[in-house]
């Protein structure tokens, strides 16, 4: 079967070689550009199956190179996929209407890929609707913990299937145990008629009696069944050996995935537990912690928000707080500035590069981490710590006001944390950092009324 092609823009050479390496484990050769500019003068001469274009880049951006191929007559039946840190409705309505398929986040996930490679038919049909015993870990994001994809589902489906197996084997056994016995008996109707055959007539005249030599003719037949007998039995006890050893396999595959299924959900328990232990110290803090340059108000900070490790500062959750803050503001007829300040955690990280970083099991040692920092956060610029639909937010409230209400954005990085850090040791756990880490990883919101208001 021939080998699908994938064309991947992105000015980023990491993101190129990340998102490159995931389509390569599905087979799918890959080709690389790195502007808007090289992908247009690359098609036309390659004819790949799929397009993943990237937004932000130096030059034609993303959704003029998407315009751009897609009124080429030539080029507009290639499927394209924005792949970018830019989300929100206005923006995938926008991609769409030039005729992308959809976006693809940079943060991605192996199953969100399996999903897009199907969409694009860069992969077969699926002959099963069933999910996979065992699927990636995924980080929830309302806890921002990672969470166990649908294990137990899965778990059901695993005795289902050894059913099935053994419900299979059995009707093989029964269609071969049927066609030895048609076997047997299509050999002894021969055999009937052929001894039949081999009765002399009864002498009308008195004949010697000496006895007549043997006839070997007439019991080869005989001969042949019975081999045929013991060959169709053996043939059976082969097969049967061979389903049975089929069969303990497939029971001791079982065994593994429930003793697996059985780790992961203790996981999921801890990490809960060590979520609700965090939320707890989050909401004791005292609203008088500082977290603005510049001053606050005599109000004083209003909220904490924590960040899940992997999201965007302003957007998810955050995005609602503001929205229904500044909803509120506005019907008051407030007038000032709302400051927005976020800080970032260093977390203990297990993963790599490649394949992305999560937090690492809650009973894990720290010395075991992989990363302790904030690779998600460091590699985003300022403009990429806010969502298109963040932004647009922004922008409407001081439309609509006139100016009278105006948000500030301000990211105070890592190197002042409200929550100390608890000291190395060997025995410290990744549960015990990581509460440290969550609880600095946050968005801060104040207000700042206008003097006179």
């Amino acid at each position: 079967m021939v080998r699908k092609r994938a064309l991947v823009v992105d000015d980023s050479k990491s993101a190129r070689v990340i998102l490159s390496r995931m389509l390569e484990k599905y087979d799918i050769e890959v080709d690389m550009a790195e502007s808007a500019e090289k992908a247009i003068e690359y098609l036309k001469s390659d004819r790949p199956d799929a397009i993943f274009m990237d937004h932000l880049m130096p030059g034609m951006d993303g959704l003029q190179a998407v315009q751009a191929i897609k009124s080429d007559p030539q080029t507009a039946m290639i499927p394209i996929m924005m792949y970018t840190s830019q989300e929100g409705e206005l923006y995938v309505g926008q991609a769409r209407a030039l005729g992308a398929m959809g976006v693809l986040p940079k943060q991605v996930r192996p199953v969100d890929v399996s999903k897009v490679l199907y969409e694009l038919h860069l992969l077969p049909d699926r002959r099963d609707t069933n999910e996979p015993a065992l699927v990636p870990v995924e980080v929830n994001q309302v806890t921002g913990v990672t969470r166990v994809a649908t294990v137990a589902a899965n778990a059901g489906a695993a005795p289902e299937w050894a059913r099935r197996l053994e419900t299979t084997l059995k009707d093989q056994a029964v269609d071969l145990r049927r066609f030895v016995v048609t076997s047997l008996d299509g050999f002894a109707g021969r055999i009937t008629h052929e001894v039949r055959g081999a009765i002399p007539v009864p002498p009308t005249q008195v004949q010697p009696l000496v006895a007549p030599p043997p006839s070997y003719k007439a019991y080869w037949p005989w001969a042949a069944g019975v081999t045929a007998a013991s060959l169709a039995a053996l043939g059976f006890a082969i097969s049967w050996s061979t389903t049975r050893d089929e069969l303990a396999q497939a029971h001791a595959e079982i065994a593994g995935l429930a003793a697996t299924n059985a780790q992961l959900k203790k996981t999921h328990d801890e990490l809960g537990a060590a979520m609700k232990e965090l939320t707890s110290a989050v909401a004791a803090l005292p609203t008088s912690a500082g977290g603005f340059s510049g001053g606050v108000s005599p109000s004083g900070l209003v909220r904490f928000e924590p960040v899940p490790y992997g999201e965007l500062a302003f957007d998810r959750g955050r995005l609602d707080v503001l929205r229904d803050y500044l909803v509120k503001l506005e019907a008051q007829g407030f007038h000032g500035v709302v400051k927005l300040a976020s800080s970032a955690g260093n977390f203990c990280l297990s993963g790599n590069a490649a394949d992305g970083f999560a937090p690492a099991s809650a009973t894990s040692l720290v010395s075991k981490c992989d990363v302790v920092g904030n690779p998600f956060e460091d590699s985003l610029t300022g403009q990429q710590r806010q969502s298109l639909a963040f932004a647009n937010l922004v922008a409407g409230v001081r439309q609509r006001t006139s100016g009278a209400i105006t948000v500030s954005v301000e990211n105070t990085g890592n190197s002042h944390p409200a929550i100390p850090y608890p000291a190395r040791t060997e025995s410290l756990t990744a549960g015990e950092w990581n509460k440290a880490a969550a609880a600095n990883n946050r968005v801060e919101i104040a207000v700042e009324a206008a003097p006179g208001h």
